[in-house]
């Protein structure tokens, strides 16, 4: 898994490729949000449009990434979930905790 960092508007974008299924991705996304909220970046917005399959580790990664910045007091938001990830979000009920977007400028807007 590769992930890109960019930011719009205070807002941490991490755009994400590849396979999600833990091991070093784990902690090279927590890393990424550690240092990222040590600058004082609490809002996060995952793009998992280039990411072709999760497993339930991956799914671990996002519970976890989600659960360290929303006690920080930020938030965490999906963008750009394929059919296919959302069809695990859906089976795992992941999909009543994460709010998903289809639209990044949607994404952006909905944190103010």
């Amino acid at each position: 898994m590769k992930i890109k960092e960019r930011r719009r508007d205070g807002i941490a974008i991490l755009d994400m490729s590849g396979k999600l299924m833990g091991g070093p991705d784990a902690e090279a996304f927590n890393e990424i949000l550690r240092t990222l909220m040590h600058e004082g970046v609490r809002n996060f917005i995952v793009n998992l449009e280039r990411v072709n399959w999760v497993n339930s580790t991956g799914l671990g990664i996002l519970i976890s990434g989600y659960t360290t910045v929303t006690r920080a007091g930020g938030e965490l938001k999906l963008l750009n979930v394929t059919e296919r990830i959302e069809n695990v979000f859906i089976v795992s009920k992941l999909s009543t905790v994460f709010r998903s977007f289809d639209d990044e400028e949607e994404a952006v807007r909905s944190f103010a």
